[in-house]
């Protein structure tokens, strides 16, 4: 028997919000949508046009408050090819809150205050 990653889920607030912010912060473009015949969530999959794993994330209509992240001491992590560009286009919008130099790592925080780290490749 072998398992293999699939998708990880995060909750959002405002999902066009979160869709132009992980379009923006790290090129993840929608792959796929499941949308409630009641309209009452919808579930959008993003993709990084390179590995099979995805983040999913679910907006739900009824939902007005933020979503309790509690220490928020769960993240994602993404590789990219070119670090100190990425720190720059992130640092640029404003979204880095968190940087380990010494690691070499840094976390950007999402519209709804999810953490993600950012690896130069062949980390993590």
């Amino acid at each position: 028997m072998k398992f293999r990653f699939a998708h990880n889920n995060i909750n959002v607030l405002d999902l066009q919000k979160s869709l132009a912010f992980y379009r923006e912060a790290l090129g993840l473009e929608e792959v796929k949508r499941i949308t409630a015949k009641d309209g009452s969530f919808l579930i959008v999959y993003l993709g990084d046009g390179v590995t099979g794993h995805k983040l999913e994330l679910t907006w739900m209509r009824d939902r007005t408050t933020p979503y309790n992240l509690g220490d928020n001491e769960i993240h994602l992590a993404l590789n990219v090819d070119d670090y100190e560009a990425a720190h720059a286009h992130h640092a640029a919008m404003g979204c880095i809150c968190y940087e380990n130099a010494g690691m070499g790592i840094y976390f950007i925080a999402d519209p709804d205050g999810y953490w993600v780290e950012v690896l130069p490749n062949g980390r993590g």
